[in-house]
């Protein structure tokens, strides 16, 4: 729970008065934020109720040539930008979490708001960027930090703010749902296609943050704070990747009538004590291809939010990239600098319900467990066995010669993690079992 006390907003400057904005960053993002704050000068007046001016644009190094902004407004003294008494919004576009926390808290405690794209930033430390935020009375906007132009954090905050969500869940990483999305539509490996997503520009030269879901576990962090009204940091997200996905998951996830997608989900249950909960997780997921998720192709993002009254909604769209991320970022902009105009302030953060986090062992979902077994009478009798000792029960099961052997696929009913965790030890023990090829959830049936 928030321990700052809201300042009071401060009263607007006045219709007509100009806004003073710093850019922190002028990579990909910050140069398409730039150039369309420019270009589009006269509607962004219209739409704030008066006009923006960049005061200033931080970057690494002033002498290095920069493609389409004046010199003049290059510094390499980001401080001192945001220090200025002419400078009402501070936009931070850099990336990482160190340096921009230490920019943006002073920003923020210099009575400025501020827009951020920074989901890395926000999901460790949404609390204090709250609690300073709150106390200078000032916005702190982020609703690229989630999906670039996906307009989610939005309608979290604001479109549902009289509902109670009970769930989101979403593709919320483009490089992973590329790399999956070719392997299912071409059978090609997981080496493969990762060297294809690097050639295409959809994977970084260190794709770890990606396919090991560490970028989607900050935006999931993001999200069940936002949906929950409870503060959800990094460091309670569940995080498994993509990297141990094979061409056989993917073609034994077809023949079942599934697809395979890397999953946020956020989720809020009531466990056997009664106690409500909340959790957070990311890993690879099948999901029914009947399933809106199912259709997310290539480099898209989608966010599927389920509500008590509302009932399901998905956000879908561009997810990265220069144009897209800017369009968020801008949106932001117009709210913080119309509040800089006209007074008042955006919803901040909402925290109220402080539900536990739950531990993941407790969660509960389906499974798809594939498994490689000696081809003989009485083998699925006594592995049922195993799942029937943890109260799992089974839901299909499929059987087909493999390898001087049998594949054995087993679909369970809802389970929790811990029982299947000792369901899948126990089973391993089985003389004939020769080994458990893969165990990935389901979702979304």
């Amino acid at each position: 729970m928030s321990t700052a006390v809201p300042t009071s907003p401060k009263a607007g400057k006045g219709a007509g008065a100009e806004v003073g904005i710093a850019l922190l960053g002028y990579g990909t993002v910050g140069q398409a934020v730039y150039r369309l704050l420019t270009e589009n000068t006269e509607d962004f007046t219209h739409r704030i109720g008066g006009p923006v001016a960049v005061r200033g644009v931080a970057v690494s190094d002033a002498s290095k040539p920069r493609e389409g902004v004046d010199p003049s407004l290059l510094t390499e003294d980001a401080h001192a930008l945001i220090a200025r008494d002419d400078v009402d919004v501070v936009v931070e576009v850099i990336g990482g979490i160190d340096y921009p926390r230490e920019l943006v808290l002073a920003a923020l405690n210099n009575g400025k708001s501020v827009v951020t794209a920074n989901k890395a930033l926000v999901a460790a430390h949404s609390a204090e960027l709250a609690e300073a935020a709150d106390a200078a009375g000032v916005d702190l906007y982020f609703e690229a930090a989630v999906a670039a132009a996906i307009p989610v954090v939005g309608p979290l905050r604001r479109s549902l703010a009289g509902d109670k969500v009970k769930s989101v869940m979403g593709i919320v990483n483009g490089t992973t749902n590329f790399i999956l999305d070719a392997m299912d539509s071409t059978g090609a490996s997981y080496d493969d296609m990762l060297a294809e997503a690097t050639r295409l520009g959809y994977a970084e030269a260190d794709p770890t943050a990606d396919v090991e879901g560490h970028d989607a576990a900050s935006k999931a962090a993001i999200l069940a704070s936002l949906a929950f009204h409870t503060r959800v940091s990094y460091d309670d997200v569940y995080c498994e990747g993509i990297s141990s996905i094979t061409a056989e998951d993917i073609e034994a996830a077809r023949t079942a009538g599934y697809v395979i997608k890397l999953l946020a989900v956020c989720e809020r249950f009531t466990d056997d004590a009664g106690v409500e909960k909340v959790s957070a997780r990311v890993h690879p997921t099948l999901v029914p291809r009947d399933h809106p998720l199912a259709s997310v192709s290539k480099s898209f993002n989608a966010v599927f939010v389920e509500a008590e009254a509302a009932g399901r909604l998905m956000f879908y769209g561009n997810g990265a990239g220069g144009n897209p991320t800017a369009s968020a970022v801008l949106g932001d902009l117009v709210g913080a600098a119309r509040n800089k105009v006209h007074g008042g302030r955006a919803p901040g953060e909402s925290t109220y319900a402080n539900l536990p986090i739950a531990e993941f062992g407790d969660v509960r979902t389906r499974y798809h467990v594939d498994l490689h077994v000696e081809d003989r009478v009485g083998v699925l009798s006594e592995i049922a066995s195993k799942f029937a000792l943890n109260q799992i029960s089974l839901s299909a099961v499929r059987q087909e010669e493999f390898n001087e052997g049998a594949r054995l696929v087993v679909v369970t009913h809802e389970a929790s993690e811990n029982d299947l965790a000792a369901t899948v030890d126990a089973v391993k023990q089985l003389p004939a079992v020769k080994s458990v090829n893969s165990v990935i959830r389901l979702e979304g049936e």
